[in-house]
């Protein structure tokens, strides 16, 4: 007997679980980095600016490691039922196990966990993605999930989102993940710009890049959301029905939306009612080069030289 692409043909293979993204868990560790490398020049800033600092810096890195980190995130929808279903196609054996249903802004993740894992003499434990972004084929992909010949649960919850199923869920799904995407980077862009600003004599710019940061991260989970009107199929695996909710992605990003508004308000209400809290709030220096540029005593600076050299009696003669 041969291989065929390095596998043996007409033996069950070992299914493994995927482990985490690996674009989120970048993003996590870049500003896990940041963050690290902040909090060890913090020692060197003294008296109370260390604080202020502190609260700004990793409120600052909070929201911009958020908007990036749940445009990779699966959690924007999740359902999770458990019950007792069919594992393979022409087999009447049945098995307990945990269904979970994962909706990203790229695609839908389908997780089949046994309870207990080893049952059937296999090892049931499944993370299936399936994606639809720009330049993948979510169609392929199931199509390829078919010929692998994956457990009953994670086919039928792909097919509900293919786009020749009745449900017709795929358009919406898929449109409503691409607006989401790309408003979420433009936040990310003025998130930048924010920070840019909020360090420059012009805060009140700062703040309102603040409010449209917010803004685009609010469009985000509003788009995200109108897909809510579309109704999804019902989902019953074996006696049980999986029902879908809002997931932590999309929670989280409705409240750095309005942490982002409430942020940038607070900016523009200060520069327009006390622009000197304002600045002082932003740069704890400010105060004090502001009060000795203002009414203190001018610097005078002494050279004994000065002194020596004047103080002397100087005679000038010229003899012609």
């Amino acid at each position: 007997m041969t291989l065929w692409n390095g596998v043996l043909p007409f033996y069950p293979q070992p299914r493994h679980a995927a482990g985490i993204s690996v674009p989120l868990l970048i993003v996590i560790l870049v500003f896990l980095a940041l963050a690290a490398s902040f909090l060890l020049i913090l020692p060197g800033i003294r008296g109370h600016s260390r604080w202020f600092w502190l609260v700004r810096v990793l409120l600052s890195l909070f929201i911009g490691a958020e908007i990036v980190a749940v445009r990779f995130s699966t959690e924007w929808s999740v359902g999770r039922v458990s019950t007792d279903t069919s594992y393979k196609a022409f087999s009447a054996a049945r098995v307990r196990a945990h269904v979970g249903l994962h909706v990203g802004l790229e695609g839908v993740n389908v997780t089949l966990t046994g309870n207990p894992v080893q049952q059937l003499n296999e090892t049931i434990d499944y993370n299936e993605q399936f994606i639809w972004r720009i330049g993948e084929n979510y169609a392929g992909a199931y199509t390829e999930a078919l010929q692998k010949g994956l457990p009953d649960p994670v086919l039928y919850l792909a097919e509900k989102f293919t786009p020749s199923s009745p449900c017709g869920v795929y358009r919406q799904y898929r449109l409503a993940g691409h607006y989401a995407s790309a408003t979420l980077w433009v936040a990310f862009c003025f998130w930048l710009l924010s920070n840019v600003l909020l360090s420059m004599p012009v805060p009140h710019y700062g703040g309102l890049a603040l409010l449209i940061t917010g803004a685009f991260a609010l469009f985000s989970v509003f788009a995200f959301a109108s897909i809510s009107s579309v109704s999804l199929c019902q989902l019953r695996l074996g006696s049980s029905e999986l029902t879908t909710h809002y997931g932590a992605a999309f929670w989280i990003t409705l409240a750095t939306g309005i942490l982002c508004l409430l942020l940038g308000a607070a900016v523009l209400s200060l520069h327009y009612a006390r622009t000197s809290a304002l600045r002082t709030f932003l740069d704890a220096s400010v105060k004090g080069l502001e009060s000795q540029a203002k009414g203190s005593s001018p610097l005078i600076l002494n050279n004994p030289l000065h002194k020596q050299f004047w103080g002397s009696d100087l005679t000038i003669s010229t003899n012609l």
